[in-house]
């Protein structure tokens, strides 16, 4: 991998765009490395937490338009179906708990997929836009889905029509993002956060991440009904068990996420 960086740090995963020079844009090949990155997480059993950040001074700022400009008339369907779209599945279908660090500007598709991980963590100095606009495109990579659901349906499609930058500070507040470091602090306490996930029980977490998706589409009966069979299957793994002994014992459990 070249526009990929990958590295395990124990049972983390670091992910990093590395088109620094670009600001870490999406290219096809950046799209694709990202996938197979992805897919390297979900294979490897000693790998139960992942980190997605960003190298230099951005995040992601979105799609590279040079190459979209070399692209006929369904180019930006291509780059949906073959590129952009599979990455927000993966991290979405991922069972393993992934956050992202974001450390600069996140715009347009870089934004997207900052919101589609589990837990967003930002540098003070970061931001996130919603670019769309200001080309003449819709939001896409599950943006539409993902923000109206973080921040409510008024806040983000002003923020989608207006293409207004919003500060990390303000994106916390807004509840868009989790928490907010100094830029320098950013990377410690990811892997700090990341540690800690990788400690629990993940196959849990894993489940949990599916009734919130789940939740989505569901009436609450329907919701109800789904927790009682994941639960029934979390109920079935060896860390409840190992959570359960560990209770009764007074000690701390040690989780293996099976």
């Amino acid at each position: 991998m070249e526009v990929v960086l990958y590295q395990q740090q124990g049972a983390v995963a670091w992910i990093t765009l590395n088109r620094p020079e670009k600001f870490n844009s999406f290219t096809r090949a950046l799209a694709l490395e990202l996938q197979q990155a992805l897919d390297r997480c979900r294979e490897d059993d000693t790998v139960r937490a992942v980190c997605i950040t960003g190298a230099g001074r951005a995040f992601c700022a979105g799609q590279d338009l040079a190459e979209v400009l070399t692209l006929d008339d369904n180019g930006l369907s291509t780059i949906l179906l073959e590129q952009l779209n599979p990455v927000i599945e993966k991290i979405t279908a991922l069972e393993k708990p992934v956050v992202c660090a974001v450390n600069g500007v996140a715009a347009g598709a870089g934004a997207n997929v900052a919101l589609a991980c589990d837990i967003t963590l930002a540098a003070e100095s970061a931001a996130f836009i919603q670019a769309f606009s200001k080309i003449g495109l819709i939001p896409d990579s599950g943006g539409t889905f993902t923000l109206p659901r973080l921040i409510g349906l008024q806040r983000a499609t002003a923020l989608m029509m207006l293409g207004d930058k919003i500060s990390a500070p303000e994106a916390q507040q807004m509840g868009m993002i989790y928490k907010v470091f100094p830029d320098g602090e950013l990377v410690t306490a990811a892997l700090s956060l990341c540690e800690r996930l990788a400690a629990m029980p993940t196959r849990a977490l894993a489940l949990t991440k599916k009734a919130l998706q789940l939740s989505a589409g569901n009436t609450l009966s329907e919701q109800l009904a789904a927790e009682e069979m994941l639960q029934s299957i979390a109920g079935r793994t060896a860390d409840y068990k190992e959570g359960v002994k560990a209770f009764v014992e007074k000690r701390s459990p040690v989780f293996t996420g099976k």
